[in-house]
């Protein structure tokens, strides 16, 4: 912290709580209240959690968010900036998750710079051997995790390490047993906050990000079944096929340069995908991903 001549203290710190028109910023080993700045309503932008930013403390302690500073990503629903990893929890049994929805979201995290990682749950009652060769085979960070067990749970604690990181996936397969089983401590934070808000009331919109004793960070999004899956974020269609990993080895090898990899002839991804090495439900994914985008009209791009 530098301390100017009369009264207001400059420091940085990140955003890990938004409520109620009030940010906090977590600097150090303190938590400053803090308001934003007009300026943020006339420039049309708002703080998020995750932002890292200047704050101007004053003699009572509270503050002023001063300046967003750069950011790697920003999603809107939930209202979160700065996920370093998004974990795609899925399952093959109650419920079994669709591979459409699990790709969607990879491909929308990494559109967005941020890691996806795939976790198959419940792999004591189902190894989810389909998903996890799939994702595996694709090229993603994939492993097996159990909170029954504990299967798992050690080597997903040493992915996140030093990351934020956001759960996400449908509803029933396990996101919330997979964070009490990385922090038992997790689970008794959230509930003492959701008893504090009045759960249905205001969790809606509430983000919160919790550190964890190993060196991790997690970005809690209550309320939120999975994060914002709409294309309207993801518009520029040609990019999307740099998104799926195991397209890498074929692309700039088709017969035409501007192959969409979709219907065309002497295609190298289509090509894969009838000899095997490209998974057919991926393709059919990066298909209706590839489409949605394309459909999405100039002006309504931002």
């Amino acid at each position: 912290m530098t301390t100017n001549k009369d009264r207001m203290i400059d420091t940085q710190g990140t955003i890990i709580k938004a409520l109620s028109g009030f940010y906090y910023v977590k600097s150090g080993d303190e938590t400053i209240r803090c308001k934003a700045r007009g300026r943020f309503r006339l420039d049309k932008s708002s703080p998020l959690v995750g932002d890292n930013v200047r704050v101007s403390v004053n003699p009572d302690g509270s503050g002023n968010v001063d300046e967003i500073l750069p950011r790697t990503n920003e999603f809107i629903r939930p209202p979160v900036a700065n996920i370093d990893t998004m974990v795609i929890v899925a399952a093959n049994v109650n419920p079994v998750s669709s591979p459409l929805l699990i790709d969607r979201i990879a491909v929308l995290a990494a559109y967005n710079n941020c890691e996806p990682v795939i976790c198959v749950n419940k792999c004591d009652l189902d190894r989810g051997d389909r998903l996890f060769d799939m994702y595996t085979k694709a090229g993603y960070k994939t492993l097996r995790t159990s909170a029954e067990t504990g299967e798992g749970i050690d080597e997903l604690k040493n992915l996140l390490i030093g990351r934020l990181a956001a759960f996400t996936g449908n509803s029933g397969v396990g996101k919330s047993s997979i964070l009490n089983a990385i922090d038992p401590e997790f689970g008794i934070r959230v509930g003492e906050v959701s008893d504090k808000l009045g759960r249905g009331r205001h969790t809606t919109r509430h983000v919160e990000i919790y550190e964890l004793p190993w060196g991790g960070r997690i970005a809690d999004t209550p309320g939120f079944a999975f994060f914002d899956t709409e294309m309207m974020s993801m518009t520029d269609e040609k990019r999307i096929q740099y998104l799926f990993p195991e397209f890498e080895p074929y692309l700039g090898t088709c017969r035409f340069d501007d192959c969409a990899h979709v219907t065309e002839k002497g295609c190298s991804v289509l090509e894969a995908v009838r000899s095997g090495l490209i998974a057919e439900s991926r393709h059919r994914s990066y298909t209706e991903l590839y489409k949605e985008a394309k459909s999405v009209k100039d002006w309504m791009k931002k």
